[in-house]
């Protein structure tokens, strides 16, 4: 292997090819220079609810398609990691809860043909989270709440303490944890120490990020924007130095991505 200066490139001896330092990862094929990607992690990490593509263009001095891309390749390389191994344990607490996000409509203009929007779940998905109290968090994005039942039991760990609220989406769960379960119209946290607090928590950042930064994150992107929020709330008391090395490292590991790599070209095809 000898490295070709002129283009901050190495060739291999033995088949010629050549590669960079960012080859076979996430940010494989990149157009631009090393160091805007370094600054678009940087700009990422300093949102506490996350960083719009707009924004992210405008300061990286690119266009809006670059932006967009890039962010949503730092939100699946630090998604990928999120769902590895288990949560909870033995006497451990995590709670669930689901949350309705997107379907968002406009309300009619005249008073009387105006309908309670929080009873139609037209265009709405549900964003399942499963937290671990001083722990992590694991979310997924399913069409209703009994849909993530399998997921956790499949994430959490068996002899784990699960708090939830009186939904009967988490009825199947009493055949496999000790439940505890809290009613929400009554209390914020019941006798037992039954509560959801830290999923409520996780739900509220989310919330804060669609109105605020996003707008809209709905569709066929909404799990991307939940696991961002995930990985938020579990290192949401790091230095944002720490939280850098924890992108840049997990970018460097993520191989070239299936979803987001020739993304435009695909749109216009």
């Amino acid at each position: 292997m000898y490295a070709i200066t002129s283009r901050g490139t190495w060739q291999c001896k033995a088949c010629n090819k050549q590669f960079s330092v960012t080859s076979g990862t996430i940010f494989g094929s990149r157009k631009r220079p090393i160091r805007d990607y370094l600054l678009a992690i940087a700009i990422f990490v300093n949102g506490a609810k996350g960083h719009s593509a707009l924004q992210l263009s405008r300061d990286l001095n690119c266009q809006y398609k670059t932006a967009f891309v890039l962010a949503h390749k730092l939100r699946e390389a630090i998604g990928s990691q999120l769902e590895t191994g288990e949560i909870g344990g033995d006497g451990k607490s995590v709670e669930v809860d689901g949350a309705y996000f997107g379907g968002k409509r406009k309300p009619e203009n005249r008073k009387a043909s105006r309908t309670d929007r929080r009873l139609s779940t037209e265009g709405r998905q549900v964003v399942v989270i499963a937290r671990e109290r001083q722990g992590r968090a694991i979310p997924w994005v399913v069409d209703r709440e009994s849909a993530g039942v399998p997921m956790i039991r499949q994430h959490v760990a068996t002899g784990s303490i699960v708090h939830a609220d009186e939904s009967g989406a988490w009825e199947r769960l009493h055949a496999s944890f000790d439940m505890r379960r809290v009613n929400h119209s009554v209390e914020f946290m019941a006798e037992d120490g039954a509560c959801t607090n830290q999923a409520e928590s996780y739900f509220s950042r989310l919330r804060r990020s669609e109105f605020g930064i996003h707008h809209r994150i709905a569709g066929p992107h909404l799990d991307q924007y939940a696991r961002e929020m995930a990985w938020r709330e579990d290192f949401r008391r790091q230095p944002n130095g720490t939280q850098f090395r924890l992108i840049a490292s997990a970018a460097l590991r993520h191989p070239v991505s299936e979803r987001w790599c020739g993304y435009w070209q695909r749109s216009a095809a």
